[in-house]
């Protein structure tokens, strides 16, 4: 049994700490809001945003970040990307020379440019910092649905030992060492996973959704490897597999904005409708300064800023990606 704290209280930190509690291990939960601790602890068998699944007695929730944070085996980051500085900088003084941190938020901070990872390694540089993401809606990880996923870390060690935490019959973790790859993967997906909403939401078919889908992975792929990252995981759990849960699925914060968008709602309408955190809004400006900076074409990227901040009809955003200019699929492909 080991001893592992989640920080973050949200749907996918409680979904983990069912599960990790779930195996035998002594689960902590941290949370900053008064108000959320005393709804987790006063209906645990009826938790907000995850139906049908019950937080076992013997997790503990706290308000206490050094309590959470010393003396434990694993600390699990999954507070939302736009609160991840202030928590790692807040929790640095309790954290250990060596600590392993295993962080399951996604996104990119705007400004910096910096990944998830990045950001928790400059705030509490004696850590050591992994990475878990794929295709795992909390609602149905926290129902125990078999759900498949990877972890990336810099260490073949600290990879197998979070597999080995992690792992059960029905979740199925896989290890890499492209961090990168897996950070990029898991953000950006969410910027496309909000134009495949706005598809939906203007009633358009498979086909476009199909394209759409394609495209977008055309797109991560060629930023994730000029940034680094490895194209066999855009083509893995954390790409393509991410990609399509969360373009397809109505458990997606991201295609639920989109799909609000889609119908004619504004993006502040459809932040307060989901009620959540909408990741790719959040990642969308960051993607766009990304593919500048790299140099790297990103049309559908650019079109999701112009419609999000600039005021552009979704409709107008898609006929202008249908009527670029004629190119080839890939330009590396070339004929004998």
């Amino acid at each position: 049994m080991s001893k592992i704290s989640i920080l973050g209280a949200g749907t996918w930190g409680c979904a983990l700490a069912i599960l990790l509690a779930g195996k035998g291990h002594a689960v902590t939960i941290w949370t900053k809001l008064e108000a959320e601790a005393k709804a987790l602890n006063e209906n645990r068998k009826s938790l907000k945003n995850l139906p049908g699944a019950q937080m076992p007695d013997d997790v503990m929730i706290t308000l206490d970040l050094e309590d959470a944070c010393k003396d434990k085996d694993l600390l699990v980051m999954a507070v939302a990307s736009p609160y991840i500085r202030a928590t790692s900088r807040e929790a640095r003084p309790y954290i250990r020379e060596g600590q392993i941190i295993v962080n399951v938020s996604k996104g990119i901070e705007d400004g910096t440019l910096m990944t998830l990872s990045e950001i928790i390694s400059e705030e509490i540089p004696q850590a050591d910092i992994a990475v878990l993401s794929g295709p795992s809606h909390a609602e149905e990880v926290s129902r125990g649905v078999p759900t498949t996923v990877v972890v990336g870390a810099k260490s073949s060690e600290t990879a197998h030992y979070i597999q080995d935490i992690f792992m059960t019959d029905v979740f199925r973790v896989y290890t890499s060492p492209d961090i990168t790859g897996i950070e990029l993967g898991g953000s950006l997906k969410n910027v496309i996973a909000l134009a495949a909403g706005i598809v939906d939401g203007l009633k358009f078919g498979d086909n476009t959704k199909a394209a759409l889908m394609t495209r977008g992975m055309a797109e991560i792929s060629r930023l994730g490897m000029a940034m680094g990252g490895r194209i066999e995981t855009f083509a893995g759990l954390s790409g393509f597999g991410d990609l399509f849960v969360t373009c397809t699925s109505r458990h997606s914060r991201n295609w639920t904005a989109g799909h609000l968008i889609g119908q004619g709602k504004s993006m502040e309408e459809a932040i307060r409708e989901v009620g959540q955190v909408v990741e790719g809004i959040n990642t969308a400006k960051a993607a766009l300064a990304l593919a500048r900076k790299y140099n790297v074409e990103m049309p559908i990227v650019e079109q999701i800023n112009l419609v999000l901040f600039e005021g552009k009809t979704a409709i107008d955003a898609l006929n202008d990606l249908l009527n670029r200019d004629r190119r080839k699929e890939y330009k590396s492909l070339e004929w004998d």
